[in-house]
């Protein structure tokens, strides 16, 4: 145990009161060697862990993550995927089928806290560490571990002999201390996705053959040794038994993965004022062509981030062919190579974009992993518009907004709120985290304006950085950018699944002006946009903010002039307001001209002077 010197704990009091944004959170320093039989597929290693507890609470037990202990028949992934009703293709119950020399395992073999031994229990993919020496507040202690495993054969993201032929795929592969926070811990069993860890600096040693190409998470610190080509021949520092130690160093991420193949090329792009790319792929024909474009659409995607999402904060990030499709990690990508330029482009950004919000924000992906994936989304919606002009066919995230609808009335429709592993149906959980996690943020710009939203996102970016943000934080960097109240719009999106239904109930005409009346026939509360069509073809635009907002939005989609009306009251079910235009001379009114809301019944949202209209309210 060794006790922080008491300027240091000021230090650590002075920083958590950002961290998590305002809170605290626990900082890590990781030292990782690995030795992998490539012939075996059995590898050992040693961690020596630095854990600093920044906790207000005395820590009596560490718990860690044993991911490939969920690659055995029996393990919670595979009874879940072969239960659910619609398992993952990917895994269906190719876990039951493994034998002994195919599975996944991972075993702490050893643990000591400053040379004492520590009792450990595992439970599956899980293991309680109890300590001889409790951690109390401000202190920091020392754990060395020795662990061993076997790498399984490659079913979900993790694995050897991936399906294009990749020999190492190597995520979740080590014992990784769970995440700690206000919560309590989040030592929560790996049943198929998303993850949380502790932020920490990585220094990582990965020993195999020396004919393997490795790429990894962080910066290769031993470039001199391996060579700065990553290419075979050039490595004059091999053992006398053929192998060969790569050194990796990684500042401030919270996971390391890495990938192995013999067969591996190498080719490099730097992003002016960016990082260097590394796109590791294998040495065919077939991927010469797409592989060979796609790093000039990379390093502008990058640089199309960074000014409109926040600025990349790493040296490096490398895009390396393997996993199972696409999957991010800390300044690294596993994805699958066989594919068209335009799926190539389009995995390719999404996995980097992760590297925004789950990379550097890097919120707990298990309960809230709509931050991540309908973020990341978000921005990989505007980004591949500008990298592939012809790709668009509307409006930026309109696709969200349908799926988002698509989805209201079916059966296995969940709150946002339900944790990633425990959505009913694969479908759920896919369309609430991506879609539904996209609209939140498209429909969000409606409320409070698109520019304001993108500053918003800026000040989200830039205040929350490193510091695990939950929704709360998102919240709040909104309200601050826009001035306007936003835990209504939250809670509702968040915490239900109610539908919105507003309607043109009626007109009616008063000599030389009409009084025209909304209604609310759903419980999911928004501001309203109307646009009322003269039959001299002039639009006349109306905002109606809701009265939970305190105040209106300041812009308009479209850059349309318009008008701001008084507050529609969250109680009222009718809003009525009065136009100085005779009802002969109005030929239509339309409730959300732009489309930007998921109200559920488009069909009572317009009034129209033509009696041929379905939507005909009133002559």
């Amino acid at each position: 145990m060794r006790k922080i010197p008491l300027a240091a704990v000021f230090a650590l009091a002075i920083s958590s009161l950002s961290a998590q944004c305002d809170g605290w959170q626990q900082h890590i320093t990781c030292s990782l060697s690995v030795e992998l039989d490539v012939a075996t597929h059995l590898f050992t290693g040693t961690e020596e862990l630095a854990y600093v507890n920044n906790s207000p609470d005395t820590l009596r037990e560490l718990f860690f993550h044993l991911y490939l202990n969920a690659f055995k028949p029996g393990s919670e992934m595979d009874v879940r995927s072969r239960t659910v009703l619609d398992p993952d293709p990917r895994v269906g119950d190719r876990i039951a089928s493994l034998t002994p020399d195919e599975v996944g395992d991972l075993q702490c073999r050893s643990m000591q806290q400053e040379s004492k031994a520590v009792t450990m229990e595992t439970m599956g993919t899980v293991m309680r560490a109890t300590l001889p020496t409790a951690v109390a507040p401000g202190d920091s202690t020392r754990l060395s571990i020795g662990f061993s495993g076997q790498v399984p054969l490659q079913i979900r993201r993790t694995g050897r002999d991936n399906a294009e032929g990749i020999a190492y795929s190597m995520a979740q592969w080590f014992p990784k201390v769970a995440a700690y926070d206000e919560r309590g811990w989040h030592a929560d069993p790996y049943v198929g996705r998303e993850f949380y860890g502790e932020w920490g600096n990585y220094e990582v040693a990965i020993t195999l053959d020396s004919s393997y190409t490795v790429a990894a998470t962080g910066v290769l610190a031993n470039a001199d040794e391996i060579g700065h080509g990553y290419a075979p021949l050039t490595r004059p520092q091999q053992r006398k038994d053929g192998k060969l130690t790569w050194r990796f160093s990684a500042p401030r991420v919270h996971d390391f993965a890495w990938s192995a193949d013999p067969h591996y090329k190498h080719v490099t792009a730097q992003v002016p004022n960016g990082p260097l790319l590394r796109f590791i792929y294998l040495d065919k024909p077939e991927y010469a062509e797409t592989w060979g474009q796609l790093p000039s659409y990379m390093v502008r995607a990058v640089e199309l981030l960074n000014k409109d999402f926040g600025t990349y904060p790493w040296p490096v990030f490398t895009f390396a062919q393997g996993g199972d499709g696409g999957m991010e990690y800390p300044m690294f990508t596993l994805i699958t190579g066989e594919r068209r330029l335009g799926s190539l482009i389009g995995t390719s950004l999404h996995e980097i974009t992760h590297n925004w919000y789950y990379g550097v924000l890097a919120s707990d992906e298990l309960s809230y992993p709509w931050m991540d994936e309908g973020f990341s989304e978000y921005a990989g919606e505007e980004v591949i518009h500008q990298l592939l002009p012809a790709s668009k066919t509307g409006r930026d995230h309109a696709e969200s907004r349908m799926a988002y609808l698509n989805f209201l009335t079916q059966p296995d429709n969940e709150p946002m709120t339900v944790e990633a592993d425990h959505f009913s149906t694969n479908r759920s959980y896919s369309v609430t985290a991506y879609s539904k996690g996209e609209f939140l943020l498209d429909q969000l710009g409606a409320v409070i304006g698109d520019s304001t939203l993108h500053r918003g996102l800026l000040r989200y970016f830039d205040a929350c950085a490193f510091k695990h943000p939950g929704p709360i934080d998102v919240q709040r960097a909104m309200e601050k950018e826009s001035g306007l109240q936003l835990g209504w719009y939250f809670k509702e999106t968040l915490n239900t699944v109610r539908a919105m239904d507003y309607a043109v109930d009626s007109l009616a005409g008063n000599k030389d002006s009409t009084v025209i009346t909304l209604a609310n026939n759903g419980l999911y509360l928004m501001p309203v946009d109307v646009e009322v069509l003269t039959t001299g073809g002039k639009s006349h635009y109306f905002n109606i903010p809701l009265s939970l907002m305190l105040g209106a939005r300041k812009e308009m989609p479209m850059g349309k002039e318009w008008s701001t009306l008084k507050p529609w009251q969250w109680t009222d079910p009718y809003y009525t307001f009065t136009l100085p235009i005779p009802l002969k001379k109005i030929r239509q009114v339309q409730m959300d001209p732009f489309e930007r809301m998921g109200d559920a019944d488009r069909g009572n949202d317009k009034w129209s002077s033509f009696s041929d209209m379905p939507e005909h309210r009133n002559d």
